[in-house]
């Protein structure tokens, strides 16, 4: 029999939003590991509040509403608003009622801010690796590097000539037309009016250059987990100076796998300063790498695992958003990096625990 099609209008649900999220949902093996982090995070999150006032977006709230809109490549706070408005998986996962009110997108923008000053990403990154520590997941013993070009948020057209003044305004304020047709440009005579963190940059001979970072990973060869990321300014030797500084510290007798862009005389001989062996890919020639490394059962191991880092870089700019970063400055784009890779670690720890033994 055919059912009638009555619209009406219910106003009371007695079905609990944590009923209506089913059993295997992804997000339900997430949220006890973000939970954990946040409350490890409390004592650092009642640093940044003052005492008295108004109170704000809870913290934690805030971030696992971050960590949606990285899931989830949700490209702006506003539709991020959007979807909390209706989205019941969503107010589930960041701990609204059905009936609580979504904030406003400017307001959740400057409370987000706020953990911006705080380095809470960083901490959030070190929590969850702290959890893969306890399973038995890290090995604190093989490791790769590489780095990546993540696109800034400025046009072209914004990088000018440094020092420029006394230009008449143009006919179209809001997109002017520029020609730089057959003019020579480079980072040390221009600079982007929009984000002066920016360099023109490219990742290899044959490709367009851009206006871009350099983002950085630290990646553990056993599963594949990234332990740590850093986001600097794009220049010539940006990734072998950043490889370097992510090593200090490391405890001696670690591998480095990396591929033929860190091959040079510096960087090997900076890594085995540091007691690390460097597995670095060789070139076809005047490589730096000797039969002192290629001759070790684990070298072509560690030539292997290192591809496993492409994963992270292309998990980042398809699913975390981050093939055009939507910030601007050094620190902004740092700080949602390393947010990015504390998801992309909390997803790979679901599948790593998922998986059959």
């Amino acid at each position: 029999m055919r059912g009638d099609d009555r619209q009406e209008r219910v106003l009371f649900s007695y079905v609990a939003p944590e009923a209506r999220i089913p059993t295997d949902h992804p997000l339900r093996a997430i949220r006890p590991m973000v939970d954990a982090v946040l409350q490890a995070l409390s004592p650092a999150f009642a640093r940044l509040y003052a005492r008295t006032g108004r109170p704000s977006i809870p913290p934690e709230r805030l971030l696992r509403a971050l960590l949606l809109q990285v899931l989830y490549t949700v490209r702006s706070e506003r539709l991020l608003m959007e979807q909390l408005d209706y989205n019941i998986l969503f107010r589930w996962f960041v701990g609204l009622n059905l009936d609580d009110p979504v904030w406003d997108a400017t307001v959740f923008s400057k409370n987000r801010d706020r953990l911006l000053a705080g380095q809470l990403a960083q901490a959030f990154l070190t929590r969850v690796l702290a959890q893969a520590r306890a399973r038995g997941l890290l090995s604190d013993e093989h490791f790769t590097v590489d780095g990546t070009l993540i696109e800034a948020w400025a046009s072209q057209k914004s990088f000018q000539r440094k020092g420029e003044t006394g230009a008449p305004p143009p006919a179209d304020p809001g997109n002017p037309t520029v020609d730089f047709r057959g003019e020579r440009r480079s980072n040390a005579t221009h600079a982007s009016t929009t984000d002066p963190d920016a360099r023109l940059s490219r990742k290899a001979r044959g490709q367009a250059a851009q206006l871009a970072y350099c983002g950085h990973v630290l990646m553990d060869n056993r599963h594949g987990l990234a332990v740590a990321a850093r986001v600097t300014v794009a220049t010539g030797t940006a990734e072998r100076d950043t490889a370097v500084a992510l090593l200090r510290g490391a405890r001696r007798g670690r591998t480095l796998g990396a591929d033929k862009g860190y091959d040079t005389a510096a960087f090997v001989a900076q890594v085995r300063a540091l007691g690390v062996t460097p597995h670095v890919a060789q070139r076809p020639r005047a490589s730096a790498i000797d039969g002192r490394t290629t001759r070790h059962p684990g070298y072509p191991v560690s030539q292997r695992k290192r591809k496993r880092v492409e994963e992270i870089f292309g998990w980042l700019k398809t699913v975390g958003g981050l093939r055009k970063t939507r910030h601007r400055g050094v620190p902004r784009v740092n700080w949602l990096f390393t947010f990015a890779m504390a998801a992309y670690n909390l997803v790979r720890l679901r599948n790593l625990a998922a998986a059959p033994a």
